[in-house]
């Protein structure tokens, strides 16, 4: 059977394998630019399988979408984090108060945020959220935003600018993992599948680690900037897939309960509704034959 795979900028692993010919038989590769919708794209079947952070699955449990976790990928704790203006007035987390941030509102970065927030003493609900766009270094640098969750090769970019400081990472606060997932009945009815699926992504990773500057071309020709900025942002990810395991989805849970707390997510969520043991054991064995 072809496994229609959902792919977005946002998720490099998947991104990659869509390029990588010789690891695409029976995929079938569908292109689109919300990674939001992923669980529901994944739930009705527009595609089978798809990745994004930590939220959008969460989203889709507490929605009472039938998906499944498959893989994820190891702690990216180089991939974002919460910038403030250099010199400003936000010297802590707990200065957000009030303030309106930056971010990519139902992404991991929601999670992140969240997260920090709590461990902080303060909500979600205590922040002014605003949707990231383009110009968001500019509305940092100039004061319309006090603090702005950045990733990727515009994190590198602002850093090298001099005129923001690191707030937070993410270490410490969130994993930031890939999270890949399919809809439960797929999980059940074509484990083995799911599993070559696995692998292929596993050699996507493998390329993009050997090659990040043909990566970061790839990466350009779809969204624009700088080579050198996104090479250094992909050498920064761990390019490592891990199995589903009760370590991963105690994270889940984690965030799903803080997510639920601060009033993102609609209802509370159990996230071992979406683990499907006779799936993981396939595929942790495909992931640790794999390795050796």
């Amino acid at each position: 059977m072809a496994i229609r795979v959902g792919v977005h900028v946002d998720n490099p692993s998947l991104f990659f394998l869509s390029h990588l010919e010789h690891l695409l038989d029976d995929v079938e590769i569908h292109r689109y630019t919300d990674a939001a919708r992923t669980g529901e794209l994944v739930a009705d079947g527009v595609v089978d399988f798809g990745g994004t952070g930590s939220t959008p699955p969460l989203t889709a449990q507490a929605a009472r979408l039938p998906i499944a976790y498959v893989a994820a990928s190891a702690p990216r704790h180089g991939h974002g984090a919460l910038l403030v203006a250099k010199n400003g007035p936000i010297m802590t987390v707990a200065d957000l108060r009030d303030q309106p941030v930056s971010l990519r509102v139902g992404s991991w970065q929601t999670h992140f945020l969240a997260k920090a927030l709590a461990d902080a003493g303060l909500s979600y609900q205590d922040i002014e959220p605003r949707p990231a766009a383009s110009e968001a270094w500019l509305w940092l640098r100039d004061g319309v935003v006090s603090g702005w969750v950045a990733q990727g090769a515009e994190l590198v970019e602002a850093e090298r600018s001099g005129h923001f400081t690191r707030l937070s990472g993410t270490a410490g606060v969130v994993s930031d993992r890939s999270v890949f997932f399919t809809r439960r009945s797929l999980a059940e009815s074509a484990p083995e599948e799911l599993a070559v699926l696995v692998r292929a992504l596993r050699e996507a990773d493998r390329w993009a680690l050997e090659h990040p500057v043909e990566a970061a071309q790839l990466v350009v020709e779809a969204v624009g900037g700088s080579v050198a900025s996104w090479a250094t942002a992909l050498r920064r990810l761990p390019w490592r897939l891990e199995p589903v395991t009760d370590a991963f989805a105690a994270e889940q849970q984690d965030a799903a309960d803080v997510l639920y707390d601060a009033g993102f997510l609609a209802a509370r969520v159990d996230a071992r509704e979406a683990v499907v043991p006779s799936l993981n054991r396939i595929v942790a064995a495909e992931l640790e034959a794999v390795a050796v």
